[in-house]
């Protein structure tokens, strides 16, 4: 179980991260055409380390925006200095965040034919 101080951290740089790729600070040509949200970030107990967990939205591959962040991880890392005040800044790795998808596969199973048949005869 996370600290509060791991929970607060991980809050502080996941907004951070979030207002960098909403305003392009970071240029490469595949972050340039496509919007990144990133709807965690997990610290690791002495907070020296962020995983940043991101989803490409509109369906784009995950694996370009990943390999984008990685190449530009130092960039990343001076910037978050700048908007953090942490005694340390975190490394930082990148990881893609699948829960949109699941929920997508959850709800397409919930909504198909032979749930509702299912359902029917229970009711």
């Amino acid at each position: 179980m996370p600290s509060q101080r791991q929970l607060r951290v991980a809050e502080l740089v996941r907004h951070a991260m979030s207002d960098m790729l909403q305003r392009a600070e970071v240029s490469d040509p595949v972050l340039d055409g496509t919007s990144v949200t990133v709807p965690e970030v997990k610290m690791s107990p002495d907070l020296k380390r962020a995983t940043v967990f991101v989803t490409p939205l509109g369906g784009g591959a995950p694996a370009p925006v990943l390999a984008a962040l990685t190449r530009h991880r130092r960039v990343i890392r001076g910037l978050l200095a700048k908007r953090v005040e942490l005694k340390f800044v975190p490394d930082l790795e990148f990881a893609f965040d699948a829960r949109f998808e699941e929920a997508e596969r959850i709800d397409a199973l919930l909504r198909s034919p032979e749930v509702a048949r299912d359902l029917d005869k229970e009711n």
